[in-house]
């Protein structure tokens, strides 16, 4: 008489848990990254003016950017600390803690005096609050990635962890939405008031993101691993540099495919409204607006294909394609023609982007072992989408004293996406895995020292 097979964790999950994981992933992550990203409109189009010297409106748009950087240099320093936090305790109170954390940070920008009140204090109150919100964020993804890929069943661990990134996604959407009346205010009453209504309605995302995340259980995974005596890592960070650090510097590489985001949400917008282009305000946050619908379809889609063909050929889509991809788009901004810019900015962001980050979820998590999975995920990740902050700084450089040199800053995203090809192209196949053999066939064991029991 044979004896049944032990069940994995996927398998032993409730019913409907792993459909409850992935809206809980995504309308925390919708609801934190709204707070993430209206930063970014805000960094664009007001804080030049806001919190910067006007009288050299390069230099203050340069530093305005700049500011959007500093939350993902921040980024690695939280990766550090709540990757440790969320392995040892679990994933569901680093979703909480985050979440609380960016809600608090982003309501405090909106309460900030300005340059004309206090000075250069503004701009640096304006920075202590970016970090926090960076600090936030590098915690953030890297735990909902982890409680949706953990719950999710083995043959869908594509379509499941996807619901992350298109919750970031309907973010950002939401965040496009909530500016548009607020960009069509008179100037005066835009740069009294107005711009500071979406930071404020943070504190509505902090509550409803809290009710939704608090109820959710901690990933069978981590429970199994605590219950069946294998206790949890000690030091997630040794064991990551031990047995992981390859994965963990091919994570850091592919990463680098969010300076696409970063390039065509910030710096892209304040081109198109620069004097070089002249474009509406207006019309370039529907660009966005209806890029991020599309993605917002395009994201399940790839993640599903990737679940039949699997990680490496959809990521390596994304990133390749979005290469070529960002000259169009920007090409077509440089024209001044509506039609064009809406046409390729929903290729470019809302198809072709969407490969990649669709499936990095489940790329990156797939590469470790269920007890250093969100340190693993949340440090490699941080690192990179550090560049990628700061290659919106780097781009208003390189695109000259005028900021029109759209071509150069075409090339260097171009570059950018060169190394999450070549991290693709290295990285093993891990679609057919079992979830509880994740990061286990190049991983040694922890030594006894290295685990404390559950």
């Amino acid at each position: 008489m044979s004896v049944p097979a032990a069940p994995t964790p996927a398998d032993a999950a409730p019913p409907g848990q792993p459909r409850k994981a992935a809206a809980a992933a995504w309308i925390g992550s919708a609801l934190e990254y709204y707070d993430f990203f209206i930063y970014g409109s805000a960094a664009a189009l007001i804080f030049p003016q806001v919190f910067f010297d006007e009288s050299d409106p390069a230099t203050a748009t340069l530093l305005s950017l700049a500011t959007f950087g500093v939350a993902y240099a921040a980024r690695p320093v939280g990766a550090l600390f709540l990757g440790h936090v969320g392995d040892r305790l679990g994933r569901k109170k680093i979703m909480v803690f985050t979440l609380m954390l960016m809600g608090v940070s982003t309501f405090l920008i909106g309460c900030l005096p300005t340059r004309d009140q206090v000075g250069t204090l503004a701009p640096t109150l304006l920075v202590l609050c970016r970090v926090l919100q960076g600090i936030s964020a590098a915690g953030e993804q890297a735990s909902a990635n982890s409680m949706t890929l953990e719950h999710a069943p083995p043959h869908r661990r594509g379509f499941f962890t996807s619901f992350t990134l298109s919750g970031t996604q309907g973010g950002q959407l939401l965040a496009t939405l909530v500016f548009l009346p607020v960009a069509a205010l008179p100037e005066e009453h835009l740069l009294s008031w107005g711009w500071r209504v979406p930071f404020w309605m943070s504190v509505a995302v902090a509550v409803v993101g809290f009710v939704i995340r608090r109820k959710l259980d901690e990933t069978p995974a981590f429970v199994a691993q605590r219950a069946a005596g294998e206790g949890v890592v000690k030091m997630p960070l040794a064991v990551l540099a031990r047995d992981h650090w390859a994965d963990v510097l091919r994570v850091v590489a592919a990463a680098l495919i969010a300076s696409v985001s970063t390039i065509f949400t910030v710096w892209a917008l304040a081109y198109a409204t620069s004097d070089a282009v002249g474009m509406s305000r207006t019309a370039m946050l529907w660009v966005g607006a209806l890029a991020n619908v599309v993605a917002l379809g395009a994201i399940p889609l790839w993640a599903m294909l990737s679940d039949r063909v699997g990680r490496r050929p959809v990521f390596l889509i994304g990133a390749a394609g979005s290469a070529g991809a960002m000259f169009l788009y920007l090409w077509s901004i440089s024209t001044g023609s509506y039609a064009l810019t809406f046409l390729l900015g929903i290729v470019a962001f809302g198809i072709v982007y969407s490969a990649a980050n669709g499936v990095w979820p489940a790329f990156y998590g797939e590469m470790f072992s269920t007890r250093v999975r969100l340190s693993g995920v949340a440090i490699g990740t941080q690192i990179g989408f550090a560049v990628a902050g700061f290659a919106v700084t780097f781009a208003a450089r390189i695109a000259g004293p005028g900021g029109d040199d759209w071509f150069a800053v075409a090339l260097f995203t171009a570059a950018l996406c060169v190394p999450p090809v070549v991290a693709a192209l290295t990285a093993r196949e891990t679609h057919r895995v079992p979830t509880e053999e994740l990061g286990e066939r190049t991983a040694r064991e922890p030594a006894p020292r290295e685990t404390v029991d559950a």
